[in-house]
């Protein structure tokens, strides 16, 4: 009990404290926002608005790159580079393989791909029901699945067998096979 209110502690602690000493690079002074005169136009070529007193503190914009929006919290790029030709932003598409069963239950995997990238892989479905077949389960899922599992590692089917959960992992892999398929 005292270590979740340690690092919860902490956390804010910590939190607290890069608010407070957050500083504009080479200055050691707290970054301020100084609000335009009222009804004064943003600066031509300038993409931020004049910030509002009830409004939360945002990311500031520096010299050294892009910043975040306060508004969308996506970044935001000087005017200048947004000139030239729109960029295609690859999109996210999620493609669920079909369940295969085996004798210990189905299995299902949903797969996340960025282009032509596997970005995350998760198990939709996975044998439960004994100890025995939530443990393979589990041993199936946490190496094959995730951001940084094999799936992804691999960026195929080609994954090796859990020892133990032969059945489970095959299933896996077949689901995942079908799921990639579809991208083609």
């Amino acid at each position: 009990m005292r270590r979740p209110l340690l690092a919860i502690t902490g956390l804010a602690a910590s939190t607290a404290a890069l608010v407070v000493f957050k500083a504009a690079p080479g200055t050691g002074q707290p970054v301020r926002e100084v609000p335009a005169a009222e009804g004064a136009a943003p600066a031509a070529g300038s993409d931020e608005t004049t910030p509002q007193a009830d409004a939360a503190p945002g990311p500031t914009r520096s010299a050294a790159g892009p910043s975040r929006s306060a508004a969308s919290g996506t970044p935001s790029t000087p005017a200048a580079s947004r000139a030239g030709p729109a960029a295609a932003t690859p999109t996210a598409s999620t493609l669920v393989g079909p369940v295969v069963s085996n004798e210990f239950g189905d299995v299902q995997v949903r797969i996340t791909v960025v282009g032509d990238q596997i970005v995350n892989a998760a198990a939709q479905r996975l044998p439960r029901g004994t100890a025995q077949s939530d443990q393979r389960s589990d041993q199936v899922d946490s190496r094959y699945s995730g951001a940084v599992g094999m799936v992804v590692e691999r960026q195929s089917a080609d994954l090796d067998t859990i020892s133990g959960a032969t059945a489970t992992s095959d299933s896996y892999r077949r689901s995942l096979q079908a799921a990639i398929d579809q991208t083609r």
